[in-house]
């Protein structure tokens, strides 16, 4: 049996005892005696050809090595006890490691999924019939498999309704959809792929109507005020924000309020359309983002003033704006990214993020699929893998790196079931893919869900071990 040395226990003691110290930069081979290298082949599309990824997961021998954390019935760490407020909140140590903190006051990382809800097709409502018998029932088993197997959170688009009314609840999410609702009433959007599609990429933040929208919308939270399994609220999914919003802006009609919003930005700031640089662009798109980061939070914490603003779920380019990611970090508590097209998650970039805001950043979407689920893997932007086991592969080689790094504070898989082909949904990114960690018929794919409940049991002593290191 692989023992851990007495040098590590004492470290990890000593972490117990002073709260979590850290060190400005996590050594890559942080977690280096509890990882091992493989090779996995994987694609983007279809289409594409397979290609050997670099990959690191955990060895076997640790589930003799690190038995399952202690955990608090909200799912945190039951180590060292901080300030208890009744309700999520984030906090930042001397060293600079962030951490949610769960009700009770104990440290947590969000380690969730995304839509854990049952198929609503003929054939997705027949097998919740044959399967469960009531959704009841469902809610009943499904927070009870999510526990056993280490997911503390209920992530976007999740029915957490039916769970919480159980005797078994999670924490949970709520994606409150300001922009796109409010797109949508107006008819200033339509369906895109995994996300609304807006005009010339420009969502309709300056119209006037937007901000009394947004508290309408908003008062419903004051029911939840008082709810301390609310792990917090994402305003909205995966909105543009174009480096050029200005000249498309200034493109528009002379009616249009963005385009009386931008020619009044550059009179206030003595600036000519005539002659922009990607300085004034940048200036302007930081302008824009903040008035959106504006409202959504004093809408939110208006109705709501107890719970965490979880961002709005930023993806593709926006990952890589400074001038967005910088407005976003004065008004939400948790930076949240749907983080595709990343084999492995990049420091430099998470770096960036909590250098520019501030505040901790949440994973709120990634994923991969097999093809030997039976299913043609055609939608969806996670990557495409050969097995389950690959998949397993793929969790543990992109959340490890998460539970490294001194800012990020959980990550969600999407999702929680498989897609179902008669299910047509307006989202055509949600067809036929292998997401889910259990099948269409609520079968849990076994070697894949175990790798994640190996990892996701251990998560609080891995970050232990991983901020504790030396470099």
């Amino acid at each position: 049996m692989h023992q851990i040395p007495r040098s590590h226990i004492k470290r990890l003691a000593f972490c117990v005892i002073i709260g979590f110290i850290t060190d400005h930069a996590l050594a890559e081979s942080s977690l280096g005696e509890f990882t091992q290298k493989v090779d996995i082949e994987a694609k983007q599309k279809i289409k594409h050809k397979w290609k050997p990824r670099d990959s690191v997961v955990l060895v076997p021998s640790i589930k003799e090595t690190l038995k399952p954390d202690q955990r608090t019935s909200y799912g945190g760490a039951k180590l060292s006890q901080r300030k208890q407020t009744g309700f999520f909140r984030t906090e930042r140590d001397l060293s600079g490691q962030w951490w949610m903190v769960d009700p009770a006051g104990y440290p947590f990382l969000s380690v969730g999924l995304n839509s854990v809800k049952f198929n609503k097709s003929d054939r997705g409502e027949q097998q919740l019939l044959d399967v469960w018998k009531t959704e009841t029932n469902w809610a009943e088993r499904t927070s009870e498999l999510l526990s056993l197997n280490g997911f503390n959170s209920l992530g976007g688009w999740s029915n957490f309704n039916a769970i919480q009314s159980t005797g078994f609840p999670l924490p949970y999410t709520d994606v409150l959809n300001f922009m796109g609702r409010y797109s949508m009433k107006t008819k200033q959007s339509k369906q895109g792929t995994g996300h609304r599609d807006y005009p010339d990429d420009l969502i309709p933040v300056f119209d006037p109507e937007f901000e009394k929208f947004c508290h309408k919308e908003a008062g419903e939270l004051s029911r939840r005020k008082n709810d301390k399994w609310v792990l917090g609220y994402f305003s909205d999914n995966e909105m543009p924000f174009p480096d050029d919003a200005l000249d498309r802006f200034l493109r528009r009609p002379a009616r249009d309020p963005g385009h009386a919003a931008a020619l009044q930005w550059l009179g206030d700031n003595k600036l000519s359309a005539d002659a922009l640089t990607p300085e004034i662009r940048a200036r302007f798109l930081n302008f824009m983002a903040e008035r959106y980061f504006r409202i959504s939070s004093e809408a939110i914490r208006a109705n709501d003033p107890n719970h965490l603003y979880l961002g709005a779920r930023f993806h593709a380019d926006v990952l890589w704006s400074e001038p967005v990611i910088r407005a976003a970090g004065k008004h939400v508590d948790v930076l949240s990214i749907n983080w595709y097209a990343q084999w492995t998650p990049d420091v430099k970039t998470m770096d960036n993020w909590v250098a520019w805001t501030g505040k901790p950043f949440l994973i709120s979407e990634f994923f991969a699929k097999g093809m030997d689920s039976g299913l043609p893997n055609t939608s969806g932007a996670g990557w495409i893998v050969k097995t389950q086991a690959d998949r397993a592969s793929f969790y543990q080689n992109f959340v490890l790196p998460l539970v490294r790094h001194k800012g990020c504070v959980g990550w969600h898989w999407f999702r929680y079931m498989d897609n179902d082909p008669e299910d047509i949904p307006q989202d055509p990114t949600n067809l036929d893919a292998n997401k889910g960690i259990v099948d269409g018929s609520f079968k849990p794919y076994p070697g894949f869900l175990e790798s994640m409940q190996i990892l996701n049991q251990r998560v609080y002593q891995l970050r232990m071990q991983a901020v504790s290191a030396k470099p």
